[in-house]
């Protein structure tokens, strides 16, 4: 879809005299800025790809929650109050259920496998639904994540959840998670740092990226990383309100989508380095560093098929269908 959009404007910049009009785009995201953050830096490169284009665009990044609150912002773009944000779908999940299957357990298998589930029917459906709502992607993203525990009980079978108060992202995991014996605390994944502070939580699962740029680290005794078995994969893109986007001219709107190509070419190679840079905080940090082995990782994706793929199925017209074109990608 995203890449459909590009030609079309790129025709029309080929066709059209008109000059731009100066145009400033508010992006919006929760993470900190300038640490190191992959979700920051893909915004950041749009904003230096649109800009150096010299269409009349400027993008005036909000970090750090700082602009709208993390779940806030899907709203904020569909009612045209912000433009752009880089966005965890599944964050919008109860306004549109089928946003669900963006973090659904052991759906995604690596970072290979989500890149072609990018351009698979299953993400068209899902886009789809993102454009009905009034919202385009810019750039496609998917992180991998992991387990962390206050103490160095680490979270390995689905036996070391049990009796544990945990964080999960999204309503597909927290099934899982409380099919396998654990209390559930909702919350986005900038609160969980305190949340393990204050003893709220015992443990948490969240981003490689998050589980660094929030310096989690410094609150865990355990890290089960993403490794060959991860559970944990949320689609994270790069999304823009459609009527604005649609309000600009055809010159700014290639330099827009232009930009976003660059950042889903950056994502991709980073997001691979994303889990060594993971492992690498924690273990100089004094975190022990775990990986469950395949048959741990199965025993999980069994409760899911029970727990977090059943309800959606039954709850969601047509979930049984989606998940079954997400699972018929190899």
């Amino acid at each position: 879809m995203r890449r459909s959009l590009l030609a079309v404007s790129l025709l029309a910049l080929a066709s059209s005299a008109a000059w731009a009009e100066d145009v400033t785009l508010k992006a919006s995201h929760q993470w900190p800025g300038g640490k190191g953050d992959v979700r920051d830096e893909m915004v950041q490169i749009i904003k230096k790809e649109a800009e150096g284009a010299s269409v009349g665009l400027t993008v005036q990044v909000y970090p750090g929650k700082s602009l709208y609150k993390p779940r806030e912002q899907w709203g904020a773009m569909t009612k045209n109050r912000l433009d752009i944000s880089a966005f965890p779908l599944a964050y919008a999940a109860g306004r549109h259920p089928e946003f669900d299957t963006t973090l659904m357990p052991g759906l995604v298998k690596n970072h290979e496998h989500a890149k072609r589930l990018n351009d698979s029917p299953f993400m068209e459906d899902i886009k789809a639904i993102i454009n009905a709502a009034g919202v385009v992607v810019l750039a496609d993203a998917w992180l991998a994540g992991g387990f962390v525990t206050k103490d160095d009980s680490c979270i390995l079978g689905p036996e070391t959840a049990e009796g544990q108060v945990m964080r999960a992202a999204g309503a597909a995991f927290e099934k899982m998670l409380a099919g396998a014996g654990a209390s559930i605390a909702s919350m986005p994944s900038s609160e969980i740092y305190t949340a393990l502070q204050t003893g709220v939580l015992d443990a948490a699962n969240t981003s490689s990226g998050s589980l660094v740029s929030y310096r989690i680290y410094e609150q865990v005794g355990c890290l089960t990383e993403p490794g060959d078995n991860a559970l944990w994969f949320m689609y994270e893109p790069i999304l823009m309100s459609k009527k604005s986007f649609e309000s600009l001219t055809p010159e700014q709107q290639a330099a827009l989508l232009a930009a976003g190509e660059a950042a889903e070419d950056y994502f991709f190679a980073a997001a691979k380095g994303l889990d060594d840079k993971l492992v690498e905080a924690y273990k100089k940090a004094g975190v022990k560093v775990v990986s469950m082995t395949p048959e741990q990782a199965q025993a999980w994706r069994d409760i899911a098929q029970e727990t977090s793929y059943k309800e959606f199925a039954e709850r969601v017209p047509g979930g049984g269908v989606l998940i079954g074109k997400a699972l018929a990608v190899e």
